[in-house]
């Protein structure tokens, strides 16, 4: 436990470099992938109120959460990323965006890369690869079998 150790003593662990993955690379349920991708398209969802207390939503003390859903990829795929909130400003068509510690949710029965807020999305300088539309990793479904 050198990490705990240094950390303890006052000095900062040492960060590990990250690992770029490919979209084609993404399974259902992993998290902490990082990866440079292009936004083909991003269309906002309507807007729902959502309660402070994270309950059913109540008009007092609620709060607008935007979500977009985004169609991202590289030269391997696309999949369709959920931007929240202030991601939904930094996700516009054309752009390069740098996604770090995201992960990959299942929404009926189908993979959605999203980014919480452990996470971040940082808009990079533009990538000089092509997007293989025609290799959509989202519209592959999913079924969770019980072996017994």
């Amino acid at each position: 436990m050198a990490t705990v150790a240094a950390a303890k003593g006052g000095e900062k662990p040492a960060l590990r470099k990250p690992v770029f993955v490919k979209v084609d690379q993404l399974g259902p349920g992993t998290v902490g992938h990082t990866l440079t991708v292009k936004v083909v398209s991003a269309k906002p969802i309507a807007p729902r109120a959502r309660a402070a207390g994270g309950g059913p939503a109540a008009s007092a003390g609620s709060r607008q959460v935007r979500i977009a859903e985004c169609i991202v990829g590289d030269e391997t795929g696309v999949i369709v990323f959920t931007a929240r909130n202030e991601q939904v400003d930094l996700l516009k068509p054309g752009t390069t965006v740098l996604l770090r510690n995201a992960r990959i949710d299942m929404f009926k029965g189908s993979m959605r890369l999203a980014v919480d807020k452990w996470g971040r999305v940082e808009v990079t300088e533009p990538a000089n690869f092509t997007v293989k539309e025609d290799n959509n990793m989202s519209l592959v479904e999913y079924e969770l079998v019980n072996v017994a």
